[in-house]
């Protein structure tokens, strides 16, 4: 001990006196911050939290900073970068938890509203942010860190939204946790659209499980550590949704397609397309689809442009209204709208029941009803089909099925007739619409699973171009993400 130590008075009203004013206005203003977060989360238990940062800030009883006496200079060194570390996770992991965090556009299923390569900034604050479900994780990654998982599954939480500034609105894009991503095979879950239900409607789930190799291993995820997935909201809880010949029915009533809608279409062109070509028109190169015209198929998909030249060249792509326009004023195109590729009902939600629906004529004549909060529905075997993952899955009645010899309907082991829905869902769909796997494929979006909107446009690099060829999107930097809002 120092001479200094030594006359020091260590008692609770010495420790007071000898606390600086600027500490004392720092833990005012903490104190500030943590109380309003408490309000915010309704759990009042946790201003037992408070006497820590009142000893942390004032009274100095836990010697949480005895290495700033240490007379090693390693050890002070060493252990100020711990300090500056654990401080920066623990900021993080409340940010990105409770205000917005960023995420990346992996796939094109929105472009050309959003594009592959964007990194945006999502505000969980407007829908109001979840209470952590997995609290003990890692907060600079999603569910995996060097190939391990990066979350325990214990201790969890039951889901609880905190309050946010409003509802998801019909046309807002949307940033949720993939719901069919409750199970996954480790080799298909980042790599591939084809989920897990689908790879057993594919293979068999007995051909999944006796072929780890292939497949990798099954995994349940818990819902806020399933990938994450970025859609816009079409039909909200309550409503009905019918799509007839691509156009989008709300309650009977048409909507109007977002600016920057695509669907697929294939073109001809009097003289190959060259990368220039390919820029000027805006169309990502991965998406273009060349037929040559030596393959056997030509003659087949030239059938389909009767008006189109001889010696005329073909490609299949995703085209936007203005897209198309430009092809058929500087390139002479002729084209035609693709019937959607994956029609098979096989693939469409809810399957088996889907009968002759398609991702472009989708609902029955009635429309599909979006379940929400409080809706009771006749447990039909035509309801059962439709709802059944809603209510096995997302609600947690795991002991219920339909008897296919009676009709009767089990929910928690009793026959029951009526079923009322305990969370609002919605129904989201990608503006690239023939080349999204959206809930045309695998259903509704439960209200639990919904992370947050995309408020600003933080960064955009192209994947295939090169970094002195355009690969910084510099006119996408501090743009909003969603121009039809």
């Amino acid at each position: 001990m120092t001479p200094q130590d030594n006359t020091a008075d260590n008692s609770f009203k010495g420790r007071l006196k000898a606390t600086k004013t600027t500490r004392w206005i720092r833990f005012a203003i903490v104190s500030a911050i943590f109380v309003a977060w408490v309000a915010w989360m309704q759990s009042w238990w946790l201003l037992i939290f408070w006497f820590l940062l009142f000893d942390i800030y004032i009274t100095g009883y836990i010697p949480l900073t005895w290495w700033k006496k240490s007379k090693s200079k390693t050890t002070r060194t060493v252990m100020s970068w711990i300090d500056a570390i654990v401080y920066a996770l623990v900021l993080v992991y409340f940010v990105f938890a409770f205000v917005g965090q960023n995420y990346q556009i992996p796939s094109s299923s929105l472009e050309k509203t959003l594009l592959t390569g964007d990194y945006l900034w999502v505000n969980k604050m407007v829908y109001g942010p979840r209470v952590p479900m997995t609290p003990v994780h890692f907060p600079l990654v999603h569910n995996k860190l060097l190939g391990m998982k990066s979350y325990l599954d214990n201790p969890s939480n039951p889901y609880r939204r905190l309050k946010g500034l409003r509802s998801v609105a019909e046309g807002d894009i949307v940033v949720f946790n993939f719901p069919a991503g409750d199970t996954v095979m480790s080799r298909y879950e980042d790599s591939s659209p084809e989920y897990y239900d689908m790879l057993v409607e594919r293979y068999g789930r007995h051909v999944l499980e006796a072929n780890p190799a292939e497949f990798g291993e099954k995994v349940f995820r818990p819902v806020d550590r399933r990938q994450n997935y970025v859609k816009r909201a079409v039909g909200l809880p309550g409503q009905r949704i019918r799509i007839s010949n691509d156009t989008i029915f709300i309650d009977g009533r048409m909507r109007p397609f977002p600016k920057n809608v695509q669907f697929n279409y294939l073109f001809s062109t009097d003289r190959p397309l060259a990368d220039d070509d390919i820029r000027r028109l805006d169309i990502t190169p991965s998406d273009l689809a060349p037929i040559s015209q030596a393959s056997a198929e030509f003659a087949m998909w030239r059938q389909l442009l009767p008006g189109a030249p001889a010696g005329s060249y073909l490609y299949v792509a995703p085209l936007t209204e203005s897209m198309l326009g430009t092809l058929h004023s500087d390139y002479g195109a002729h084209s035609v709208k693709l019937n959607s590729f994956g029609n098979s009902p096989k693939f469409i939600f809810p399957y088996s029941d889907s009968g002759d629906w398609t991702i472009s004529n989708f609902g029955g004549a009635d429309g599909l009803l979006i379940p929400a909060k409080g809706t009771t529905i006749a447990l039909t075997p035509d309801n059962w089909m439709r709802y059944h993952r809603a209510i096995r899955n997302y609600e947690g009645h795991t002991d219920s099925w339909l008897n296919p010899i009676t009709g009767t309907v089990y929910i928690d082991g009793a026959p029951a007739t009526e079923y009322t829905f305990a969370m609002d869902y919605y129904f989201m769909m990608g503006d690239n619409r023939d080349r999204s796997q959206d809930s045309r494929y695998w259903g509704f979006v439960p209200e639990d699973h919904i992370v947050g909107t995309p408020m600003i446009v933080l960064a955009s690099f192209d994947r295939e171009r090169p970094l002195t060829g355009g690969k910084i999107r510099w006119n996408r930097i501090l743009r909003s993400p969603n121009p039809d809002k």
